[in-house]
């Protein structure tokens, strides 16, 4: 008798329109706020769960990231709203600034990222979590610490990305709670450990199924006792992992978006972005595009894990019912901040000068 290994599916290339989705309609919370008080008080339409000992997942980037959550935001939440809170982070797949516990530890520091505890979860092993109905997986292995969490609220920066197409909360707790080794390397490698030239050879509706499914694991562990927020705000096509080498931002900032529903709150953020103009929303729609992002949107529904239809509440009017075009009407150029251009210009010769060696 044959195994046949499994297919991935189709449409990742594809934006589905809000009329030809199916499924319940779940509730996303917007404002147009992005400061401190914006993100704490979006918290408290999602927090009702969320109790015992929390973890906060949240990327920390590699040293200077430009486009990474703002610290003292973070900070006050943690600090008002979640006192006993630990941020909880992962080693990366890659050779970088995060690649290992030590260097990790030194980039936090670096990145200001001091105010409360950071729990490395994989820097004392690995421990694996169900992955119910995958078709690529049945467990996925995490940080061994993870588990010792009793809620989970996850921190986001929207941005591009350069596989995944966008980096929601999707993304954030697929790639970042499976561990750097194991899981990951179940995620972006056809085999566990591969040789360099196959540590990417994972890629398209594939690659976002993987995610998906590493994500499940994590939120099912987790129950009801889950809040996702996105910050839509230094939206680069590449995620935080590029650090000082990600692209200049071109996509204006737009708000923070807020759900205890993951698939409709990423869902939401890519609807803002297919509902901006031609000049605002471009480079992100073809990252997107290109990479085949969608499928992450349409897969985590098939398995379960949300909806790709709700309700967006503009919590600066009373919670008037908004379209994602209304969220994307209006919104002022990005604006480069002259050290990040310098950071970013010193950062490509570098990386130049290495190539060349």
């Amino acid at each position: 008798m044959s195994i046949h290994p499994p297919l991935p599916g189709t449409g990742g290339d594809r934006y589905l329109p809000y009329e030809e989705r199916t499924g319940n309609e779940s509730i996303v919370y917007f404002t147009r706020d992005l400061s401190a008080d914006g993100l704490r008080r979006l918290y408290h339409r999602v927090n009702g769960q969320i109790s015992g000992k929390v973890a906060v997942k949240l990327h920390t980037g590699e040293k200077y990231g430009p486009n990474i959550l703002p610290r003292d935001w973070v900070e006050s939440l943690i600090v008002n709203d979640l006192p006993d809170a630990s941020i909880v982070e992962t080693n990366t797949f890659y050779v970088g600034d995060r690649y290992t516990t030590e260097l990790h530890r030194e980039t936090l520091k670096v990145n200001g990222w001091t105010f409360c505890p950071v729990d490395i979860t994989d820097s004392t092993g690995t421990v694996t979590l169900p992955v119910r109905g995958g078709k690529w997986f049945n467990e996925m292995s995490v940080g061994k610490t993870l588990p010792e969490y009793d809620s989970l609220v996850t921190l986001t920066h929207f941005k591009g990305h350069t596989m995944g197409g966008f980096g929601g909360s999707n993304k954030n707790i697929g790639i970042g709670c499976a561990d750097g080794r194991i899981g990951k390397a179940m995620i972006h490698a056809a085999r566990l450990d591969p040789p360099e030239e196959e540590m990417w050879s994972v890629d398209e509706e594939e690659l976002m199924e993987r995610i998906s499914e590493s994500t499940k694991a994590t939120i099912d562990f987790f129950g009801r006792k889950t809040a996702y927020l996105n910050v839509m705000r230094n939206m680069s096509v590449d995620c935080d992992c590029a650090g000082c080498l990600a692209e200049q931002v071109v996509t204006p900032n737009v708000g923070i978006l807020a759900s205890t529903d993951i698939v409709a709150l990423d869902q939401a953020c890519v609807d803002i972005v297919f509902a901006m103009n031609e000049t605002d929303g471009a480079a992100l729609r073809e990252r997107i595009l290109t990479r085949h992002g969608l499928r992450q949107l349409t897969y985590m529904q098939d398995l379960g894990m949300g909806n790709t239809r709700y309700l967006l509440l503009d919590t600066d009017h009373r919670d008037r019912r908004i379209q994602p075009a209304d969220a994307a009407t209006g919104l002022e150029p990005f604006v480069e901040l002259s050290i990040v251009a310098e950071r970013r210009r010193k950062a490509m010769e570098e990386a130049a000068a290495q190539s060349q060696q």
